[in-house]
């Protein structure tokens, strides 16, 4: 398995991925589109993990110079439970670490067996607006 930073030519991998998993709700926030502006986000990690040259998982996250935090994670279901997400989320964690990050968070839409099994643990609840224009008004 190889782990790497994530390149426009992944997005169509990465949104079938997404789907089998049902993350992709928003094609605006998880989309092509959007994968590439965050590639171009310098606050932003975006890797992909590779088998046999195949696209089996993603994740992406942020530091702002004080918090680290992953946004989202997937892994194709095909390749579940062979440590590719192990090993997104400790590659993620190394490259927060080397940029200052003395912690990490997670926003976590369900299941949390797989994150507490690889470190996390639950403290507080996260509120999401969406759309933003809910908040600006």
């Amino acid at each position: 398995m190889r782990i790497r930073d994530f390149v426009p030519s992944d997005a169509h991998q990465l949104v079938e991925i997404l789907k089998a998993n049902q993350q992709y709700g928003h094609p605006e926030i998880d989309g092509p589109e959007a994968m590439s502006r965050v590639r171009q986000c310098p606050a932003a990690e975006f890797l992909v993990a590779e088998e046999d040259y195949k696209v089996v998982g993603l994740i992406r996250g942020v530091y702002d110079g004080s918090r680290a935090i992953i946004h989202i994670a997937s892994v194709h279901p095909d390749y579940q439970r062979r440590g590719v997400g192990r090993a997104l989320v400790q590659e993620i964690a190394k490259r927060f670490k080397e940029r200052g990050a003395s912690s990490l968070a997670v926003t976590v839409p369900g299941e949390l067996d797989f994150w507490k099994k690889v470190g996390f643990r639950q403290t507080t609840r996260i509120m999401f607006a969406y759309p933003i224009d809910d908040v600006i008004g």
